[in-house]
């Protein structure tokens, strides 16, 4: 994630990122102009048809269709973006709970018992590490799909099996009457806050928008944009090359800035910094709970 100034109006005009969708669609730029241009020769040059024809009022349906678009598009970005969102609030929260539940550890752990401590300024980070590696993970994007996947190697739920190491060394702290039954609950939410983080990470990262919405309205921008030049050429010429590109970048840029947020726990550049929150969290864990 790169940290930028929103209200620059200069670079982000000029500057083609990694992620800028113009390197995404040129190819595609490139053919629906040349297809522009092959349509209008064909009904100027080729077919002569006047400008009295009813192909002309073509433009009618794309203006009622247009509005249609608008909308579709408006609520693909908005869902996109509220998973990115929803994603850093989980993350947010999870930075939180490791911390209070450090500084609680601190507090009820003895000085002098310096395994317990290590134990907790390791499993506690380590636990965010194995979330990161967990949620870029096939067996994570796999979790919920029908089909078999024998190309993947079964494995266990790393942050659930830390959670529990964890869990069993609190229990056993308080079996040895080193917490009391208020420590050991209080501990104990903390740690149901870091299993819920994760099962909300999870829901977003397997549970993608429905195929049959990003499929329709793939084929709505596809077909919208394929059926523009047989009546714009009547009022804008060979200027439909141009012009049709432009109106695809615009409508198919959405759709790519959406496929690129609504999973925001790659290595992309618009996804969350998720390793430079785990870093940030085990700092954090080293300080509120010292070694001496």
């Amino acid at each position: 994630m790169e940290i930028y100034n929103p209200k620059e109006w200069i670079k982000p005009v000029l500057y083609w990122h990694k992620a800028d969708t113009m390197r995404k669609l040129f190819p595609y730029l490139i053919i629906a102009a040349v297809f522009s241009w092959g349509i209008a020769f064909f009904e100027l040059e080729y077919l002569k048809i006047s400008e009295k024809s009813w192909v002309k009022n073509i433009t009618v349906v794309h203006s009622l269709l247009g509005f249609a678009l608008s909308l579709l598009l408006v609520f693909r970005t908005n869902t996109a973006y509220d998973r990115w969102w929803e994603a850093r609030k989980q993350w947010g929260a999870l930075v939180n709970s490791c911390r209070i539940l450090a500084y609680k550890l601190n507090a009820m752990l003895p000085q002098d018992d310096k395994s317990s401590r290590v134990f907790f300024r390791k499993s506690i980070p380590m636990y965010t590490r194995a979330l990161i590696g967990h949620l870029r993970s096939d067996y994570t994007t796999y979790m919920l799909d029908d089909l078999d996947h024998p190309e993947i190697e079964p494995d266990k739920h790393r942050p659930n099996q830390i959670a529990g190491l964890m869990f069993k060394t609190i229990h056993k702290l308080y079996r040895e009457g080193k917490i009391s039954s208020e420590e050991y609950r209080l501990v104990d939410q903390e740690l149901n806050t870091l299993t819920n983080v994760c099962g909300a990470c999870e829901r977003i990262k397997n549970t993608p928008i429905p195929k049959s919405y990003i499929s329709f309205l793939k084929k709505f921008i596809v077909i919208y944009v394929a059926s523009l030049p047989s009546g714009f050429v009547f009022s804008i010429g060979y200027f439909v090359a141009v012009a049709v590109p432009f109106v695809f970048y615009v409508l198919a840029s959405l759709e790519i800035i959406a496929e690129s947020i609504e999973d925001p726990f790659g290595l992309d550049q618009d996804d969350l910094p998720i390793e430079k929150i785990s870093g940030n969290i085990k700092k954090h864990v080293e300080e509120l709970i010292p070694l001496q």
